[in-house]
Order: C-alpha cells, then sequence, then structure tokens
C-alpha cells in the first residue's frame, strides 16, 4: 500500500461528467490499496469568471485590502470543486471529505494573490486517510497568521500538491493534466515534438522558469527541497486503464541522473513571448549604477531577468534588461521618474515589447562544448539575429523578436535532434572524449 496525492487541473474538473470520471479513477487507486489525498483545481474558466466579475466593481487603485476580498473570492472556485469531488466520490460508494485551506490548515504569509506556504498541518489529513476516506484539500489557498485566506497565484493548485505530499511523506504526487506529460517543446509549435520519460528535476525546473506551462515553478521547487516523487500525466486517458500502466505512464521527474540522461545534450526547448526589454542609454560607467537602475524597480515589485551591460566608452555604458511585458510600462514609469533624474544630463530611454526569449535545457550540456555555438549556429541559419543572452551550467537562452520565435523553436529542436531528425554535432568536452 502506497500514500499517493493526485492534483487535477482546472480542465479535468472542468464538467460534472469530468468530475464523475475523475472519481471512478480515485476509487480504482483505492480498491488496489493505496491512500488517496486529492488536490483539485477550480473548475476550468471558473477563477476566471469570478475575477471578471471583480473587475467590474473594484476601485482603480487596488488595494491591500481589495486585493484581501479577491483572495477571499478566487478561493471559492476550489472550494466548490473539492465539494463537488467528494460528493462523486460518495456517489461511488467511497467515503470522502473535502477540506478547505484553512481547515487543515495550509499556513501561508500574508502576501495576497501571491502567497507563500509556510507550513502544513498533517494530523487532520492523516486521521481521514486513517478512518478509510479520500481526502480532498483545495489547491490554490491557504490562510495566514491573522486569519485571513490567501491565495497562491495561478498555478498554485500544483504548489499546493507537491506541499502536502511532502508534508504527508507520500510516495509519490501525480500531477494529472490535460497533456500526457513533458515535450520536448510546445506540440502546437513542432507537431512532432516528444514526450520525455523522464527529466531530472533540475532540467524540469530551468524548463518551468523559462517559460514551460506544464508546471507552476514553486511546485517544482518544493518538490527539489523536500525530495518529493513527481509526475506528470494525463487525465484524459480512460480511467478504468490498467493501474499499473498508469502508474508508469507520463513523465517522471528524478532526482538521479544516469548516464542516458547525459547523453541528450538538450533535453527541451522553451519559450515565453511576453517578454520586453529596456535599455537605460548614456549612463556613468562607475561602481554602483547598476543598483541605482535596478534597486528602484526591483522597489517597485518587477522581476528582471536578463541583463546586459555594455563596454564603456568616454566613461559612458549603456545598460538592458527584460521584464514582463505586463511590467513594461511601470518599470518605465518608474525609470522615468525615480531613476533618470539622477543620472548624467543626456541619460535616456529605449524600449522594445516585441521581443520573445528562446532557451535550450539539457543536463547533458555540464559535458559537452560547443552547445551554444550550435544554437548559435541554428538561428544564423534561419536569419534570426540574437539581443541577449543568458547562459547557466544547463540552460542557454536568447532573445529575439518576437515574430521569429516558432521558427526559432522548430530550428533548434531539428538542430539538437529533438524531432529525429540529423542533428548538428556537437563534441563533447575534452575531457570526456
Amino acid at each position: 500500500m502506497a500514500l499517493i496525492v493526485h492534483k487535477y487541473g482546472g480542465t479535468s474538473m472542468g464538467t460534472t461528467e469530468r468530475i464523475r470520471n475523475v472519481a471512478k479513477r480515485i476509487v480504482k487507486w483505492v480498491r488496489a490499496g493505496h491512500q488517496v489525498v486529492v488536490v483539485p483545481s477550480a473548475m476550468s474558466g471558473e477563477t476566471n469568471r469570478l475575477l471578471a466579475l471583480a473587475a467590474e466593481l473594484e476601485p482603480a487603485e487596488r488595494s491591500a485590502q481589495t486585493c484581501r476580498e479577491l483572495d477571499a473570492l478566487a478561493a471559492t472556485g476550489e472550494q466548490a470543486s473539492s465539494a463537488l469531488l467528494a460528493i462523486a466520490l460518495q456517489a461511488e460508494g467511497q467515503p470522502a471529505i473535502s477540506f478547505t485551506g484553512w481547515q487543515v490548515p495550509v499556513r501561508t504569509n500574508s502576501a495576497y494573490m501571491k502567497a507563500r506556504i509556510e507550513s502544513i498541518e498533517s494530523t487532520r489529513i492523516r486521521k481521514e486517510l486513517d478512518a478509510g476516506r479520500v481526502v480532498i484539500v483545495t489547491g490554490f489557498q491557504g490562510i495566514d497568521e491573522q486569519g485571513h485566506i490567501t491565495t497562491l497565484g495561478r498555478g498554485g493548485s500544483d504548489t499546493s500538491a507537491v506541499a502536502i505530499a511532502a508534508a504527508i511523506k507520500a510516495d509519490e504526487c501525480l500531477i494529472y493534466t490535460d497533456v500526457d506529460g513533458v515535450y520536448t517543446t510546445d506540440p502546437r509549435v513542432v507537431p512532432n515534438a516528444q514526450r520525455l520519460k523522464t527529466i531530472s528535476f533540475e532540467e524540469m525546473l530551468e524548463l518551468a522558469s523559462l517559460g514551460s506551462k506544464v508546471l507552476q515553478i514553486r511546485s517544482v521547487e518544493f518538490a527539489g527541497k523536500y525530495r518529493v516523487p513527481l509526475r506528470v500525466l494525463s487525465s484524459f486517458t480512460p480511467w478504468d486503464i490498467d493501474l499499473a500502466e498508469e502508474a508508469a505512464s507520463g513523465t517522471l521527474i528524478t532526482f538521479e541522473e544516469d548516464e542516458k540522461m547525459e547523453k541528450a545534450v538538450v533535453s527541451g526547448i522553451a519559450f515565453t513571448r511576453d517578454e520586453a526589454k529596456i535599455s537605460v542609454l548614456g549612463v556613468p560607467d562607475t561602481p554602483g549604477i547598476a543598483y541605482a537602475i535596478l534597486g528602484a524597480v526591483a522597489e517597485a515589485g518587477i522581476e528582471v531577468d536578463v541583463i546586459i551591460q555594455n563596454l564603456s566608452k568616454d566613461g559612458k555604458t549603456d545598460f538592458s534588461f527584460t521584464v514582463s511585458r505586463a511590467d513594461y510600462d511601470r518599470a518605465v514609469k518608474v525609470l522615468n521618474e525615480k531613476v533618470l533624474p539622477n543620472l548624467d544630463q543626456g541619460a535616456s530611454l529605449d524600449g522594445n515589447k516585441q521581443i520573445s526569449k528562446v532557451s535550450i535545457v539539457g543536463i547533458g550540456m555540464k559535458s559537452h562544448a560547443g552547445v551554444a555555438s550550435t544554437m548559435f549556429r541554428a538561428l544564423s541559419q534561419e536569419g534570426i539575429n540574437i539581443q541577449m543572452i543568458s547562459t547557466s551550467e544547463i540552460k542557454t537562452s536568447v532573445v529575439i523578436d518576437e515574430k521569429y520565435v516558432e521558427l526559432a523553436v522548430r530550428s533548434l529542436h531539428t538542430a539538437f535532434g529533438l524531432d529525429g531528425e540529423v542533428s548538428i554535432d556537437v563534441p563533447k568536452r575534452n575531457d570526456e572524449k
């Protein structure tokens, strides 16, 4: 007997018929002798519907009090789907009970709409499991020290599920989605993208941070910190599929790096379309200039991604960085109001909202030379200009014009042999030959 956490996304819970199929799938696992905790998302589209209603009513300037009420509102979506799933399980003859995040409780900080989990009390969950019930815990939400409802941000149910799995020391956390695993890239861009049977935690963390929508990055961070075995699989396979086949399906996120994984130089290609670039031109090339620029941006709660500072000329330099496109106007306002007035006369801003970031990720990059040059050569052959570059041990990211993003992804997918076509040769490092 194993202790398993199931997480079901909004599309999996989108209709009463789908909820009924989820219930049948869970019962199959219980009748095989497993204890099951379930973390469901709100029904597909429900959170958007609720927030759209709020948008018609909320004041022009959103206050902390308004954010509190938005969390109280958004949390009801998961509460409804959890109760519906408990009812569906009971109709199947399976005892079940649903809990909200504050009934467990899931303790968080007070950062409304983007709260972070601080602790989870597992006693109540364990008591109900021992009584033979399936325990359903609302995803996406918790409670702060003052007793206020909080939510974890979009995709937060993934984080809830992994955190609960860590708290109850589950044997595995299964993330059921509308796709059947993690792919080498988005199949909508590259139709022959391949599903990965396994992927390392490091690779998944990079892919999640670089634009892959399969898992929320914080859920992967939790899995890594507490070493929670994690599997991504489809909820749209027939519910009565053989249990052993289902348990081995999808993509396993592993903490073991084997020789086979290292042979794959690049495991996946991620991309984001919602990037914007800001350049502060003609700034003094003096100590502290990076902080003078980025400190003000950080104080405004704006996250910065790729950063480049050009070579100094006549004591001046240009400083460029990327932000989310949604934060672009706010970042420009901060720079105009708080940064430029404190710089030398002649400093100015330049910006570009029409950029995207494309990244290659792979554990095998640790032991192979020439990976970046292969990437650059593939892009140059398509006439794609690289505006910015960022690297780490297992990834290389480039910023390019948005109009070329799909062409870039397809050419790189082929160049690194991810679609089965002839790949550009990437030599091993000298010490690996």
